[in-house]
């Protein structure tokens, strides 16, 4: 909405500003940061007084969350989307068809994820959504945003999955793009979901992840930026800078709450929705496997669970004490703190070595 302040700028140059890119991913950070702060007390009251008891806790699960996470509140992900959304709305260009694409995915993912967290919550079970019908609904937005991004981008590269490493190698995959592009958005929107099961542990990888991309988009979305560093090209892009700086302001703002012991958990409305948004934006910018690299913490709680669950069909034994991997290691002893710290670390050599195939083609 401010960026149309910008037309403006010939009476007044200091509306000039409006136009970079830069300055309003700066407001949209800040502005996400705010709205989190002002209406997280009120959303925390809110949540305890709808449920009694809070997030239900899985049984078989680590034994200390029965005494450290009981009677928690959940769905404390409406925060992070209040405020990205508001803050989008204040600071993007909104008539980038790119920022309402991805946005789609946000929400829609949001409020599967707010349907699945009140179905446990008023049930006092962890089933919530039956997983078919999630799935269903998530490949659904899915296509529909993909295809929306393929017809917003330049024919050239509409079906095109860029190569890491490679200046100009990119693989055309024709009619299999769109189902790739929902894959790519329920993958990553299921990977986040899975890491969120201690305070603070998916929360910064996601900012972490969103920060790169925000380059990335920043890089992709100018001609020049692209041409130097021998990626593609794809007009339009880095307005979803802004809405990456949004989402990391709102995530800041939600892990005021979340920090160990957590106020509140953001639920699958929060991890869907995070998750979600990055696999959205990676699709714009045609990094997909990019962020299987930047996202790689996300991808190893996720093979954990794969291998935990055939293995245990195929042989009857685990490989793992408990999936996802963050419960191996409390099952080992580690303290929580300690597997939240080491993981950050983790996403964030990660982060480096996806930031590095930028320059390293």
């Amino acid at each position: 909405m401010l960026y149309y302040l910008s037309q403006l700028s010939g009476d007044l140059s200091v509306l000039n500003l409006f136009r970079y890119l830069t300055f309003r991913a700066g407001g949209a950070i800040l502005t996400a940061l705010l709205v989190a702060f002002l209406i997280g007390p009120g959303v925390i009251r809110w949540l305890k007084r709808k449920q009694k008891e809070g997030q239900p806790i899985r049984a078989e699960g680590p034994e200390s969350h029965l005494l450290t996470k009981k009677g928690t509140p959940t769905m404390g992900g409406m925060m992070i989307l209040i405020g990205c959304l508001v803050s989008t709305l204040l600071w993007a260009d909104l008539g980038n068809g790119f920022v309402w694409a991805v946005l789609l995915v946000t929400l829609s993912y949001g409020l599967l994820g707010m349907a699945d967290d009140l179905l446990k919550v008023t049930k006092r079970n962890t089933k919530g959504v039956p997983g078919k019908v999630k799935l269903l609904v998530q490949f659904g937005v899915g296509a529909i945003a993909t295809a929306w991004i393929v017809r917003l981008s330049d024919p050239a590269i509409a079906d095109g999955l860029s190569i890491p490493f490679f200046k100009t190698v990119m693989l055309h995959l024709g009619l299999f793009y769109i189902p790739f592009g929902m894959f790519v958005m329920v993958g990553a929107s299921n990977a986040v979901n899975l890491t969120d099961g201690l305070d603070g542990l998916a929360t910064v990888p996601v900012m972490i992840a969103a920060g790169v991309f925000a380059l990335i988009a920043y890089f992709v979305g100018s001609a020049v930026y692209s041409n130097y560093l021998g990626i593609h090209y794809v007009p339009g892009t880095g307005e979803l800078a802004v809405f990456l700086a949004a989402l990391i302001g709102a995530c800041l703002g939600f892990l005021w709450f979340n920090a160990p012991p957590a106020m509140v958990f953001m639920g699958d409305t929060g991890s869907l929705a995070l998750g979600g948004a990055l696999g959205a934006v990676a699709v714009a910018t045609r990094h997909e496997i990019v962020l299987a690299i930047t996202g790689g913490l996300f991808v190893l709680e996720t093979v954990s669970v794969i291998v935990q669950v055939a293995s245990f069909k195929l042989t009857g034994k685990r490989v793992f004490r408990m999936a996802p991997l963050h419960h191996h290691f409390e099952k080992k002893g580690w303290a929580e703190p300690t597997i939240v710290i080491r993981f950050w670390i983790i996403a964030t050599i990660l982060a480096i070595v996806g930031l590095s195939t930028l320059k390293l083609r």
